[in-house]
């Protein structure tokens, strides 16, 4: 028995091991490709017929802030779900394979995200307008304003994460992470917003839980994956469960501070007209049904953890549920980009 992860065999690249490894990753594009669609195209299709002015480039805008959520995820993920394998029964200071987990992705989430932040950093050097060249942009300008420093601090936290996470310490790019974590609650409510506090609290809480939820599964089912290939099926299955208890608890939290912040923007007596007349509530309404089915994924995926005979058969609806997800957050980041609405 290895201490660590041994290297697999290089398979035929004619073979079915390479013929299933292509395929899965052309699968992947074509579904990250089919959800930069709901940004790029998503606010022209909000907005129709709804009287809204879009702001220049908000397609644009909408695929960085999914680029940054998206990157937020990965690496939130790895940590969370790498801590609960260390507490599935029987790996508890083992040294043999079912600490084991796959090759982290935090690195080429950071990338991700520094691409990202320097994306909308720019857009707020040219006055929240798209660039269309480089003169257009006042980059010493980004200091003397509140969009302006937010903007440079997620630069540098992605920056921060990246190293952190290529070094003998990765789990020290949970402060960078936090950062980010911090600054787009602060960003999505500014000071000229009723109560910016009680904003930033509760998009401090949805975003925390949601990087948690999403990113979790993900490296949830790579480690699963690793696991059932070493035929350590009853430690899948334990972490697996260890995750869905949590993931109960994420769920009702993202509801909640969902639901209330909702409700801060469109007013009781407002969101159901808001919700079909209004950009931002067709987007938002979007999302909840999206939300829902993933909910309905989730219960499904935890019946049958409980109750088949194979415990892992739960991976199939756990994997739809990753698809809904990444379009939530597609959908997370359209709605960053639509105007907000006015309170009746």
């Amino acid at each position: 028995m290895t201490l660590t992860r041994p290297t697999p065999g290089v398979p035929d690249s004619g073979g079915p091991a390479g013929r299933t490894g292509a395929g899965r990753a052309v699968a992947v594009l074509v579904l990250v490709a089919l959800a930069a669609l709901i940004p790029l195209l998503g606010p022209s299709t909000a907005l129709h017929g709804t009287g809204e002015a879009s702001a220049p480039g908000a397609g644009g805008i909408a695929l960085l802030r999914t680029m940054l959520f998206a990157a937020l995820c990965v690496p939130v993920g790895e940590l969370f779900v790498n801590r609960l394998a260390r507490s599935v029964p029987g790996t508890e200071g083992a040294t043999d394979h079912p600490l084991a987990v796959p090759r982290s992705w935090s690195p080429f989430a950071a990338a991700v995200g520094f691409v990202a932040a320097l994306g909308l950093a720019s857009v707020v050097a040219t006055g929240n307008l798209a660039p269309g060249n480089l003169s257009d942009m006042d980059v010493g300008g980004l200091h003397a304003s509140r969009d302006g420093k937010l903007a440079l601090l997620e630069v540098n936290a992605f920056l921060v994460a990246g190293l952190c996470s290529v070094s003998r310490r990765p789990a020290a790019q949970v402060w960078p992470l936090a950062a980010v974590v911090v600054t787009e609650a602060l960003r999505a409510h500014p000071p000229a917003e009723q109560s910016p506090l009680t904003g930033s609290g509760l998009t401090l809480v949805h975003l925390t839980c949601a990087a948690l939820w999403v990113g979790g599964l993900l490296h949830a089912l790579r480690i699963l994956r690793l696991w059932h290939a070493r035929s350590d099926k009853g430690a899948g299955a334990a972490l697996l469960g260890l995750y869905a208890r949590v993931a109960a608890v994420l769920l009702a939290a993202i509801t909640a501070t969902g639901v209330w912040s909702s409700l801060r923007r469109m007013p009781p007596g407002t969101i159901l007209e808001q919700l079909t007349a209004t950009a931002y509530g067709r987007a938002l309404l979007a999302k909840a049904l999206l939300v829902a089915a993933v909910a309905a994924l989730a219960l499904w995926a935890r019946s049958r953890l409980r109750r088949a005979a194979d415990p892992l058969s739960a991976c199939a609806p756990a994997r739809a549920e990753v698809v809904a997800l990444g379009l939530v957050v597609a959908l997370s980041g359209l709605l960053t980009a639509l105007p907000v609405p006015i309170r009746w």
